[in-house]
């Protein structure tokens, strides 16, 4: 796995997760890129979407990948002498079949990858995205879900170890961040015993791994959270685990967002 500490120094201004035209971004690398500069950031990291064997809008298409490398390539020539741009990439853990350890993504010249997940599987076996916008989370629950907010929780969360303990990559991506939307439908329900003894586990197996994580910024204007949130980040930095700060930007004026008030959190709690 990576050593950011030693690549970043003791640099906070970088972000090494973001979206651009190749997946779910709204703007193309360079004006990412021209963001970076003109913030003064030292490190800047592209990460998209990883293809994955099923049909998803928000996902890379395996013919773009080496458009994807071809352009970070002119970036760094043209930029690089400013900032230290890197090519990582997000996989999607979809299962044992796909994720990092998959030899497509290990042979990639790329600096790093982030792994995250993005879908749960139904019962009958249909992988479905559980992230983005409340009102289509909650109308899956009802299409795909039946309404059992329990089972996508631990499936969430079960998949989410299956994930750390098959390994292959160096950034733990938003690691509770099914907390926003399981929330918005069920209130109260990170309080309830079984889901707190869900994370519980999952917070030993982080520690027992060595893989860094990252303190995600992208929901805290418009949902007030961090993922992962105050209580889960205090423990993970007790136990001495590596944090990254990142924005997880879709459009170039967001690449700091929060950043600043995520620091300040870790100051705090340090």
């Amino acid at each position: 796995m990576k050593d950011f500490s030693s690549l970043l120094g003791n640099s906070r201004r970088y972000t090494l997760h973001s979206h651009t035209e190749f997946c779910d971004g709204r703007a193309q690398m360079e004006a990412f890129a021209r963001e970076a500069v003109n913030r003064g950031f030292t490190h800047y990291g592209f990460t998209p979407h990883s293809l994955v064997p099923i049909v998803s809008p928000c996902n890379m298409h395996r013919d773009k990948v080496a458009d994807y490398l071809a352009e970070y390539r002119r970036i760094v020539d043209t930029h690089g002498d400013t900032v230290t741009f890197l090519a990582g990439m997000e996989i999607d853990y979809l299962g044992p079949h796909w994720g990092a350890t998959h030899e497509f993504f290990q042979r990639l010249p790329l600096d790093y990858l982030i792994s995250s997940i993005h879908f749960v599987e139904t019962r009958q076996g249909e992988p479905v995205d559980i992230d983005g916008r409340f009102e289509g989370f909650r109308r899956k629950m009802q299409e795909k879900f039946n309404g059992d907010i329990r089972y996508v929780v631990e499936e969430y969360y079960r998949r989410s170890i299956e994930m750390l303990q098959a390994g292959g990559f160096d950034i733990l991506g938003h690691l509770d961040k099914i907390a926003l939307n399981a929330s918005l439908y069920s209130p109260g329900i990170e309080e309830e015993a079984w889901y707190r003894a869900l994370v519980d586990e999952y917070i030993d197996k982080i520690i027992s791994s060595g893989v860094t994580v990252e303190l995600n910024t992208k929901s805290r204007a418009d949902h007030g959270r961090f993922y992962p949130c105050p209580d889960i980040l205090r423990r993970l930095l007790k136990a001495g685990v590596p944090i990254v700060v990142n924005s997880d930007a879709h459009v170039p004026a967001l690449i700091d967002a929060s950043r600043q008030e995520a620091f300040e959190l870790i100051d705090s709690l340090l």
